[in-house]
Protein backbone atom coordinates (compact mmCIF):
# COMPACT_ATOMS: atom_id res chain seq x y z
CA UNK A 1 0.00 0.00 0.00
CA UNK A 2 1.15 3.58 -0.93
CA UNK A 3 2.26 5.47 2.14
CA UNK A 4 0.09 8.14 1.10
CA UNK A 5 -2.77 6.27 0.96
CA UNK A 6 -2.25 4.78 4.46
CA UNK A 7 -1.78 8.33 5.61
CA UNK A 8 -5.03 9.13 5.08
CA UNK A 9 -6.85 5.82 6.50
CA UNK A 10 -5.03 6.01 9.57
CA UNK A 11 -5.91 9.41 9.61
CA UNK A 12 -9.59 9.00 9.02
CA UNK A 13 -9.83 6.27 11.55
CA UNK A 14 -7.86 8.37 14.29
CA UNK A 15 -10.64 11.45 13.72
CA UNK A 16 -13.63 8.41 14.33
CA UNK A 17 -12.17 7.11 17.03
CA UNK A 18 -11.73 11.11 18.49
CA UNK A 19 -15.45 11.81 17.59
CA UNK A 20 -16.54 9.00 19.01
CA UNK A 21 -14.65 9.97 22.48
CA UNK A 22 -15.94 13.07 22.43
CA UNK A 23 -19.72 11.80 22.02
CA UNK A 24 -19.01 10.03 25.06
CA UNK A 25 -18.17 13.02 27.45
CA UNK A 26 -21.00 13.14 30.33
CA UNK A 27 -23.14 15.70 29.10
CA UNK A 28 -26.02 17.40 31.68
CA UNK A 29 -29.18 16.38 31.11
CA UNK A 30 -30.81 19.02 33.09
CA UNK A 31 -32.23 16.67 35.04
CA UNK A 32 -31.84 16.62 38.78
CA UNK A 33 -30.22 13.52 40.51
CA UNK A 34 -32.91 11.80 41.93
CA UNK A 35 -31.10 9.87 44.69
CA UNK A 36 -34.35 7.91 45.82
CA UNK A 37 -35.56 6.84 42.39
CA UNK A 38 -34.07 3.35 41.94
CA UNK A 39 -34.91 2.92 38.46
CA UNK A 40 -33.26 6.52 37.64
CA UNK A 41 -29.89 5.26 39.70
CA UNK A 42 -30.10 2.14 37.74
CA UNK A 43 -30.36 3.19 34.63
CA UNK A 44 -27.75 6.13 35.18
CA UNK A 45 -25.30 3.36 36.58
CA UNK A 46 -25.74 0.78 33.65
CA UNK A 47 -25.02 4.22 31.29
CA UNK A 48 -21.91 5.12 32.85
CA UNK A 49 -20.52 1.34 33.00
CA UNK A 50 -21.36 1.21 29.34
CA UNK A 51 -19.81 4.51 28.30
CA UNK A 52 -16.90 2.83 30.06
CA UNK A 53 -16.74 0.14 28.65
CA UNK A 54 -16.38 2.33 25.18
CA UNK A 55 -13.88 4.71 26.28
CA UNK A 56 -11.99 2.14 26.91
CA UNK A 57 -12.01 -0.05 23.88
CA UNK A 58 -11.99 3.46 21.74
CA UNK A 59 -8.52 4.21 23.57
CA UNK A 60 -7.16 0.47 22.78
CA UNK A 61 -8.67 1.38 18.64
CA UNK A 62 -6.41 4.72 19.39
CA UNK A 63 -3.56 2.97 20.69
CA UNK A 64 -3.87 0.45 17.92
CA UNK A 65 -3.56 3.71 15.58
CA UNK A 66 -0.44 5.12 16.88
CA UNK A 67 0.98 1.34 16.68
CA UNK A 68 0.34 1.81 13.03
CA UNK A 69 1.46 5.28 12.65
CA UNK A 70 4.83 3.55 14.26
CA UNK A 71 5.06 1.29 11.32
CA UNK A 72 4.31 3.37 9.04
CA UNK A 73 7.00 5.75 9.76
CA UNK A 74 9.67 2.86 10.11
CA UNK A 75 8.62 1.77 6.58
CA UNK A 76 7.07 -1.47 8.09
CA UNK A 77 3.11 -0.56 7.78
CA UNK A 78 1.55 -3.53 5.78
CA UNK A 79 3.87 -6.30 6.83
CA UNK A 80 2.42 -8.79 9.93
CA UNK A 81 4.42 -8.03 13.02
CA UNK A 82 4.52 -11.52 13.83
CA UNK A 83 5.69 -12.64 10.79
CA UNK A 84 6.60 -10.03 8.32
CA UNK A 85 4.64 -11.24 5.45
CA UNK A 86 2.84 -8.79 3.56
CA UNK A 87 -0.68 -7.37 4.95
CA UNK A 88 -2.85 -7.53 2.18
CA UNK A 89 -4.36 -3.81 0.85
CA UNK A 90 -7.71 -5.10 0.91
CA UNK A 91 -7.50 -6.07 4.29
CA UNK A 92 -5.77 -2.71 5.50
CA UNK A 93 -8.37 -0.58 3.37
CA UNK A 94 -11.03 -2.38 5.97
CA UNK A 95 -8.56 -2.10 8.69
CA UNK A 96 -6.10 0.16 8.80
CA UNK A 97 -4.70 -0.45 11.92
CA UNK A 98 -4.22 -4.41 10.96
CA UNK A 99 -1.14 -5.78 12.84
CA UNK A 100 -1.50 -9.94 11.49
CA UNK A 101 -2.68 -11.05 8.27
CA UNK A 102 -6.15 -12.60 8.34
CA UNK A 103 -4.58 -16.27 8.89
CA UNK A 104 -2.57 -15.00 11.57
CA UNK A 105 -5.10 -13.31 13.33
CA UNK A 106 -7.60 -16.46 13.13
CA UNK A 107 -4.88 -18.51 14.24
CA UNK A 108 -4.56 -16.56 17.14
CA UNK A 109 -8.26 -16.16 18.14
CA UNK A 110 -8.23 -19.88 18.24
CA UNK A 111 -5.67 -20.33 20.43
Amino acid sequence: MESDRARELLRAERERIERALRRLEHEDDGEEADEYDPGNLASDLYQDELDEGLEEDLREQLTAVERAEQRLAAGTYGLSVESGQPIPDERLELLPTAELTADEERARTQR
